[in-house]
């Protein structure tokens, strides 16, 4: 069954290509494997150095930013994880949920109103981040997080920022908290009759923080979910490594205007080199029809349905963000003010999943103790798991929905 949206950029039933980019991920197996058979037991491997891994990476953002998706696949010297790649590509699982009705829209930008008729509750305006959709917090059926607190009563609208077109790709992070985001923000006020709750995950997190403290009059609370502040934390030689890729990245960006999917997802593959290879080879061992590989095939699809980041909002996270560590260090600003979310006078619920390795919780964590009195919750789950995973419900949407409804 094809995907049911109302997405006119949504990709065409059964042509998955993750994992993306996929030459990256199979060409850092190949170096581990590699490495791993020359050296003994008693030797550090050479993978665990970052010279190979740095190659393999700076040759991928040379690839994705010339378009090259260079060859399908390079000899195949790991077999499980072709295997695990395979079954992905193969499964029969797709997503089936549409959308709710959508109440504004800006540019490519709309607010989805996931609010039940028995819904009493709180307003909360979810903001996602830039560069993934926004779907992942309505993933699938009995996955979805904002259909699981629209049943308990609460009113969720689901920032869903879209594509970015001719008038988004000349933005700045300005643009989109001082803009667009404000904007949304007054017509949830407007659906709901009063200050809205704002919950950003991720990025999404940093938007809200900005925008939170620029317009107090719109917000009676803060939830930041996975939401990074000291970038530099707990590895200060982690992020700017990322920084450091900058430079390869501006001719694709000076020609479209755009950060593309694959130059992203390149990056993020610093995080974690060998992270993409692992649960493919794991999601190769799992039972097809398993609740397990539905939800592994569901986040894959999600994670490789990516979004380009616009030139100038990219140049901005990767300059100042990971590598001067602009946020924790009070230097970044919004339309020339410094975010300072310990100036905020608000409830505040901050999450932070401690098995996390796209935003550490050393990362995460110094928030809540920015933002006076507000409430930290750890969970044992991963940075997609405690929105979307098997355990989510208990890691996040009912401690969220407590601190809703009594916090």
């Amino acid at each position: 069954m094809p995907p049911v949206t109302d997405r006119s950029d949504a990709p065409g039933p059964m042509l998955r290509r993750g994992p993306r980019p996929l030459l990256l991920h199979l060409t850092l197996a190949m170096l581990k494997s590699r490495a791993s058979a020359a050296g003994s037991p008693n030797s550090k491997p050479d993978w665990q150095s970052w010279s190979g891994i740095e190659a393999a990476i700076h040759a991928a953002l040379q690839n994705a930013q010339l378009g090259n998706a260079g060859p399908e696949a390079p000899p195949p010297v790991d077999d499980d994880l072709i295997g695990g790649i395979a079954a992905y590509r193969r499964h029969p699982w797709s997503r089936d949920l549409r959308d709710p009705p959508h109440v504004w829209e800006e540019g490519g930008s709309r607010i989805l109103d996931y609010r039940l008729p028995s819904g009493d509750g709180p307003t909360v305006l979810f903001v996602p981040s830039l560069v993934n959709r926004a779907y992942v917090l309505d993933l699938m059926e009995g996955g979805s997080m904002l259909r699981f607190l629209a049943g308990q009563g609460v009113r969720p609208l689901l920032l869903d920022w879209g594509w970015p077109g001719e008038i988004e790709r000349g933005f700045s992070l300005t643009d989109y908290v001082a803009g667009r985001l404000e904007r949304a923000m007054a017509a949830a006020v407007d659906l709901s009759g009063g200050p809205v709750v704002l919950a950003g995950y991720c990025m999404g997190g940093n938007l809200a923080v900005a925008a939170a403290e620029r317009r107090p009059d719109l917000v009676s609370a803060l939830a930041l979910l996975a939401t990074p502040w000291d970038f530099h934390a707990p590895d200060p030689s982690r992020s700017p490594r990322a920084a450091a890729c900058l430079p390869l990245l501006e001719p694709a960006m000076g020609f479209s205007g755009t950060l593309p999917i694959d130059a992203l997802q390149a990056l993020f593959t610093l995080l974690d080199p060998f992270g993409v290879g692992d649960k493919y080879r794991a999601f190769g061992r799992l039972p097809p029809d398993s609740p397990r590989a539905r939800m592994f095939v569901a986040l894959e699809d999600w994670l490789n349905d990516g979004v380009p980041l616009v030139a100038g909002v990219a140049r901005d996270c990767l300059s100042k963000w990971y590598g001067e560590n602009a946020p924790a260090r009070g230097t970044w600003r919004i339309a020339g003010v410094p975010v300072n979310p310990a100036a905020l006078r608000l409830p505040a619920f901050v999450a932070v999943p401690g098995r996390d390795r796209i935003v550490p919780p050393e990362s995460a964590r110094p928030l809540a103790h920015l933002i006076q009195g507000a409430q930290l919750h750890e969970p044992a789950a991963g940075h997609i798991g405690m929105v979307a995973g098997t355990g989510a419900e208990q890691a996040l949407w009912r401690p969220l929905l407590k601190w809703l409804k009594t916090g």
